[in-house]
């Protein structure tokens, strides 16, 4: 038998995620309201499904491999050079192209434990180590991400913001303090996956090396399933990115769907709106039912239970019946149940089950 390299054979065989078809197998039922993977409820903009059909006739030509129509698009609308963007199949592609690029075996990434957590499978793909800090006070703890820089030298610090699962947000004076004080060598890696969702994130800065912001389709734009990603940053970075890069990762199909979103602004505005009055309900009942939402600047939120045991329960009883959640596996937030926020049109119907669970919890 052909011997693996003692990097990928030292890897443990995990997944990230359980997919939630792998748990409709499992329990033998479908779904009735996914709200697990905190994806769009409202799906792709009608202009990119639209768009989407007319490239798929087009399905025996090859893609672009440097996908250049895709990347003038982003380019434009962030107001950067297409030479400062790069895309690739979704930000988990590109984070491990990221810790590809910028570390050596044995190097430090720095993150918050209980993260998103596939900035890790990058990383250890890459050969480096990673070194975890703890939330505080349910939000991103950049002092002691910055203590875990400098003592571990580390190349690349990961900081989600918007963070998932917690939802909360780092402002923009917070963010430029922690990058002032990061030594150059270290990479300030910004997963902005939800930025779709707030308003109040630091400009974009391309001229600074040492920082790269990750964005999405998959959350505002509702195109999860089609795969699509990108980093934005100084050319350097995106020209270490570009010699690891799988040339022909973004397929056309869905690069004309995320070309088309990016012309359709009023329907992400409508997203966004659905999103925010959802968020008030759901705070509104986790509240009525004597649980807490934490502050979320997201299209999900984060509901304590107060322990991880009830925690565990309430997750399991909503799958039971019918509802896919999710709840974070790391303290402190393994106490909450991470819940996307539905259509409004179904709001009641999960404020029944949640309302059914709670009072099971009780009893």
């Amino acid at each position: 038998m052909p011997i693996p390299s003692a990097l990928v054979a030292s890897l443990p065989s995990t997944a990230p995620f359980l997919g939630p078809e792998t748990l409709e197998r499992q329990l033998g039922r479908k779904f009735t309201l996914r709200l697990g993977a905190n994806e769009s409820p409202f799906g792709p903009s009608p202009r990119a499904i639209e768009a989407m059909v007319a490239q798929a006739a087009q399905g025996q030509n090859y893609s672009q491999p440097d996908g250049w129509d895709l990347r003038a698009a982003i380019a434009a609308h962030h107001g950067v050079r297409v030479e400062e963007v790069m895309v690739g199949t979704g930000i988990d592609d590109l984070l491990a192209l990221l810790c590809r690029a910028y570390c050596d075996p044995g190097d430090f990434v720095v993150t918050t434990l209980g993260s998103y957590p596939t900035l890790e499978y990058g990383a250890l793909g890459a050969g480096a180590q990673i070194a975890r800090v703890s939330y505080r006070n349910d939000a991103v703890d950049l002092a002691a991400l910055l203590a875990e820089v400098l003592r571990t030298d580390a190349r690349i610090v990961y900081v989600a913001n918007p963070d998932n699962p917690s939802g909360s947000l780092l402002t923009s004076k917070e963010l430029s303090d922690f990058r002032a004080q990061l030594p150059e060598r270290t990479l300030l890696l910004m997963d902005e996956a939800y930025a779709d969702f707030t308003n109040d994130l630091p400009p974009i800065d391309t001229s600074d090396a040492s920082v790269v912001r990750v964005r999405t389709f998959s959350k505002g734009y509702g195109m999860a399933g089609l795969r699509v990603g990108y980093a934005v940053g100084h050319v350097e970075m995106v020209g270490l990115i570009d010699r690891i890069r799988m040339h022909f990762g973004v397929n056309s199909v869905a690069a004309a769907g995320a070309i088309a979103s990016l012309e359709d602004p009023e329907f992400l505005r409508f997203v966004v709106q659905q999103a925010d009055l959802g968020r008030v309900k759901m705070e509104a009942l986790a509240e009525s039912l004597g649980l807490r939402a934490l502050p979320s600047h997201t299209n999900f939120v984060l509901v304590d239970f107060g322990t991880k045991d009830r925690a565990v329960s309430a997750m399991k009883a909503l799958l039971e019946a019918g509802i896919f959640v999710r709840k974070p596996g790391q303290p402190p937030l393994d106490r909450g149940v991470r819940i996307t926020i539905p259509r409004l049109e179904d709001f009641d119907l999960f404020a029944e089950k949640l309302t059914t669970v709670c009072q099971s919890l009780q009893a």
